[in-house]
């Protein structure tokens, strides 16, 4: 009954249908024009890649002139008039970070800002689920500052100390163009997913440069502690019921009134279906292998509907 209960209530509180998704995507400051190509031309491929996975996608980028911080903090602030609380709301920086031992910044053009200063705004956005990823050098530095609960956020470093340029980046915005990152095949892709690929394309890099890795990546979605490598003890729960974009026919329902009903429902059961495997451990046999079975089943049905 315990457990049945914390399933119900996950369900109700973290796991429902969602209105909207905002995605706001900025493009530091690069120094260099190789670095200044590379980021502008991250940030504007992702722009195309979410406003053409869903009509309900809200999409900012902020790159070149643009990336400020008085400029980032006036998209994040229309952000918060218009996003509600059934929304997802994503962030992506891409660029360069710096970190002192105390304060992480991210490099605009102008001023820098600061973890709390990008924790803060966060804050102000009512959306209930978040997704914070930091591509910049020593983006570990900022991972205390900026979760929170119903907040996850990815670095492409484990430490502020990891101060050298990443490629990170690349490979995240290269997870959601590669229908391999979705490895689970429910023609999704989440952000477990998305960082999974990444960091081993980033790590396989590095091998095959015969470099010595300078990035190890890292997430925490729970809200405290610092950033793990691996899902498990809680952690991962968030990122893996985040989706992302959608691929294939679930792409093509997502866009399809008709069908949007049917696709909601599949989000739901899978999300349950994720939240029974982490809690697995902790519940009688018998009952997880009851529960698991009649999800799968119903997933089936549903997913019948939607190739029909």
């Amino acid at each position: 009954m315990k457990w049945a209960l914390v399933l119900t209530m996950a369900c109700a509180l973290g796991l429902e249908a969602h209105a909207a998704s905002y995605y706001v995507v900025v493009a530091g400051l690069g120094g260099e024009p190789d670095y200044e190509q590379r980021f502008t031309s991250a940030a504007k491929e992702l722009e195309r890649i979410f406003k053409s996975a869903s009509q309900s996608a809200h999409v900012y980028t902020l790159s070149g002139a643009q990336a400020t911080r008085t400029r980032l903090a006036e998209t994040m602030s229309e952000v918060a008039r218009s996003a509600k609380p059934e929304d997802d709301f994503t962030l992506i920086l891409i660029g360069h970070g710096s970190f002192d031992g105390v304060l992480y910044k991210l490099n605009l053009v102008g001023p820098d800002v600061t973890a709390r200063e990008i924790a803060a705004m966060c804050d102000q956005i009512g959306a209930r689920r978040q997704l914070i990823v930091d591509t910049t050098s020593a983006s570990g530095g900022a991972v205390q500052v900026l979760e929170r609960p119903g907040r996850a956020v990815i670095a492409a470093t484990k430490s502020g100390t990891e101060k050298n340029a990443t490629v990170f980046a690349r490979y995240w915005v290269e997870a959601l163009q590669d229908p391999a990152a979705d490895t689970d095949k429910s023609d999704s892709i989440s952000a477990m997913e998305a960082f999974r690929y990444a960091a081993r394309k980033t790590a396989a890099f590095y091998d095959l440069q015969k470099r010595l890795a300078t990035e190890h990546a890292v997430f925490n979605d729970t809200g405290r502690g610092e950033g793990v490598h691996e899902a498990g003890n809680g952690q991962g729960l968030l990122m893996s019921n985040f989706i992302l974009l959608r691929l294939g026919t679930s792409h093509e329902a997502g866009n399809d009134p008709a069908k949007h009903a049917l696709l909601v429902k599949k989000e739901e059961l899978e999300q349950e279906i994720d939240t029974l495997k982490y809690q697995k451990a902790a519940m009688d046999p018998q009952d997880y292998r009851k529960q698991l079975t009649e999800a799968l089943l119903e997933l089936a049905k549903v997913q019948e509907e939607l190739d029909k």
